[in-house]
């Protein structure tokens, strides 16, 4: 069996965030994806050693110097083979490298160019910068996240980043693919984590137009409001996750807690009654350590799970028993998803950077000694 996406190369503009995580989902389903990054800058964030990276893995990496023309001419001639480009540099940087849209699109006039950014390409903000926060702000996401009463919770960098940013991006970039491989026609992806921040509000607009949301964080059913929907502390410091929604399941979770019967707990939907039932079931999931709750819920329909930590989620037995995580050269890492019923992903490897120059310059067809000039002109490394 073969990656899905084997076949398709794409070329990724070195960059830290979104763009890399599109980049790994494409490595992961089969694509070559090759990593043009500066000469000694290729880690992808701050003090991250870039064969360490999770992001960076199943990548071809190759070291060029874009301010060079030596580069510039190589990157066009890899850009004539390859499907798609990768860059996530503020509005006009790529122009003014000479390597514009306009420019890429005559190189390769079937070329999908996934262009990532906060703001998008255009508009009033597109020269700001920002950071996920930022793009989550503007977007109605980060409103609704926290206590009611308190100032919105920062949610890690998942809204904007990875689920707005780089898997937005992953999928446009697979739709123009699509549509160039039908047509011979290449196109730019204009990708913004504002955008994509909004589409994953989508369910939670519509419940606010039809009037079963209110625009308030921690009152409503998703946002902690509800004590059937929340987290809750154990004896050991620990926490545990409820999700009982829906009747059947509030009512084995009441019977799990020992609650079955209890009037106070019969209105399930009166939000008038929440933030008590909720101290309520604080004082019984405080009486038990996580591990004896797991005893009592696990293998049950009462929506429960354990909350994990980063650290220990990949030793929990329904994750071993999926194989959802994998250890690389003593790196952890979550195993490519989704899975196939009639395809393969393509096993994770982490990989140091410009190792790949020499046999990338060698497939475009150059010949030893060009290969070895451009490799001493300190343009390409």
């Amino acid at each position: 069996m073969t990656a899905p996406l084997t076949g398709i190369r794409i070329v990724e503009l070195a960059g830290i965030g979104p763009g890399p995580f599109a980049g790994m989902m494409l490595a992961d389903h089969g694509a070559e994806v090759i990593r043009i990054e500066r000469p000694g800058g290729g880690a992808a964030g701050p003090e991250i050693p870039a064969d360490k990276d999770i992001l960076l893995r199943s990548r071809k990496r190759v070291e060029m110097d874009l301010k060079s023309p030596a580069a510039r001419a190589v990157l066009l001639d890899l850009i004539a083979s390859a499907d798609g480009l990768i860059e996530g540099y503020r509005p006009g940087v790529l122009e003014r490298l000479g390597l514009g849209p306009d420019v890429l699109l005559a190189a390769n006039p079937r070329l999908v160019i996934g262009r990532m950014t906060g703001w998008g390409q255009t508009g009033p903000m597109a020269q700001m910068a920002g950071h996920d926060l930022n793009y989550i702000a503007i977007a109605g996401a980060l409103h609704g996240v926290g206590r009611h009463g308190a100032k919105p919770v920062v949610p890690l960098n998942l809204f904007g980043d990875f689920g707005g940013g780089g898997m937005l991006l992953a999928f446009g970039m697979l739709v123009a693919l699509t549509h160039a491989r039908a047509t011979g026609q290449g196109q730019v992806v204009d990708a913004a984590m504002t955008e994509g921040a909004g589409l994953l509000m989508s369910m939670l607009q519509t419940f606010r137009q039809i009037g079963i949301w209110q625009d308030d964080r921690g009152v409503n059913l998703l946002d902690g409001g509800a004590h059937f929907y929340d987290t809750y502390e154990t004896a050991d410091g620990k926490f545990v996750a409820i999700g009982a929604i829906e009747p059947q399941f509030y009512a084995r979770l009441l019977d799990l807690t020992g609650l079955a019967g209890d009037p106070d707990f019969a209105d399930q939907m009166n939000a008038g009654t929440w933030d008590s039932l909720r101290d309520r079931l604080a004082a019984i999931f405080r009486s038990r350590t996580r591990d004896d709750w797991d005893a009592v819920f696990l293998g049950t329909d009462a929506c429960y799970a354990p909350v994990l930590s980063m650290a220990e989620a990949p030793d929990h037995p329904h994750n071993r028993a999926r194989g959802a995580w994998v250890r690389v050269d003593g790196i952890v890492q979550a195993a490519p998803a989704p899975r196939y019923s009639h395809s393969e992903t393509v096993p994770p490897r982490m990989h140091r950077a410009g190792t790949d120059t020499t046999d990338l310059l060698a497939g475009l067809g150059y010949d030893p000694d060009r290969i070895a000039a451009l490799m001493d002109g300190a343009s390409l490394g």
